[in-house]
């Protein structure tokens, strides 16, 4: 491929991507794990997940797998830290660089600077009230490709819980921003609770009600039930193909005893769109 034609590739894999699974960027044991899990996307977490005294192992760790064949995203430190300016130079250039997802976003220069600099696709952690009130122009940062939120960092930065009426407003607020920037749905935050699948389940069809499309997980047995979430079902698949060939007839025409009209055939091409990315 050329370099283009592989970047093109690069932001296509992360707009249609529906699971982003973390992995510890200190536990080399896990990579092919987290690879082999189903994902859509494995995370390389330099962050949250590493203690600070073992960050720049991680990062000569993480840096050698993707300088082979693996592919991946990469979460960097927040801006502002010494961690990522020694990011910023050891991950450049990496063949395996799928993407950077950038914590705690708030600066849309930024983003760009991390964008220009790496040459991948930026997706952009919103993590605080400062991102939250700068979404928008978050969201249409050169380099950005997808948002997410971070809800239990956000929570704590404003000082309120983190069920969902507390955060509400700022999960929309960012599924708002990302349909201004004509980016795919975000990413939602990760449910904490590493045995309950139901609870994984039950927080993702949450968020896909609200707009989101796809969300970020920590660990593998999380992926399956997030990923069917974000993934139309047969039936809603052949309910799509039905509208579709009605809506091609002309007219004013009925499936399944509800009229067809412009807004239910963009619903069903997004559908069928959906299942061309599975």
């Amino acid at each position: 491929m050329t370099d283009e034609s592989t970047r093109s590739a690069a932001q296509d894999e992360l707009r249609s991507a529906r699971t982003a699974l973390f992995v510890p960027g200190d536990r080399p044991d896990r990579f092919e794990k987290a690879a082999a899990s189903g994902t859509d996307l494995v995370v390389c977490d330099l962050e949250d997940a590493v203690t600070p005294e073992r960050r720049s192992e991680a990062l000569g760790t993480v840096a050698d797998w993707l300088a082979g064949e693996a592919r991946a995203c990469v979460r960097t430190n927040a801006s502002g830290t010494t961690e990522l300016e020694a990011e910023l130079t050891r991950l450049r250039g990496l063949p395996g660089l799928l993407a950077v997802i950038v914590p705690k976003a708030e600066e849309p220069a930024e983003l760009e600077r991390i964008h220009r600099h790496l040459d991948v696709p930026v997706v952009a952690l919103i993590e605080s009230a400062v991102g939250v009130a700068r979404v928008t122009e978050l969201a249409a940062a050169p380099g950005v490709v997808r948002l997410g939120f971070g809800h239990l960092d956000y929570s704590v930065d404003i000082g309120s819980g983190n069920g969902r009426a507390a955060m509400l407003t700022a999960r929309s607020a960012v599924v708002l921003a990302s349909r201004l920037a004509d980016l795919a749905g975000p990413f939602d935050g990760v449910t904490p609770e590493l045995d309950d699948v139901d609870r994984v389940a039950d927080d993702a069809i949450y968020a896909l009600h609200l707009g989101f499309a796809g969300k970020l997980l920590i660990h593998p047995r999380q992926v399956s039930p997030a990923r069917r979430t974000f993934t139309p079902g047969a039936d809603e698949v052949d309910w799509a193909q039905r509208v579709v060939a009605a809506s091609e007839q002309g007219g004013a025409v009925r499936v399944d005893g509800s009229m067809v009209d412009a807004p239910v055939v963009a619903r069903a091409l997004r559908v069928l769109s959906q299942n061309r990315g599975v």
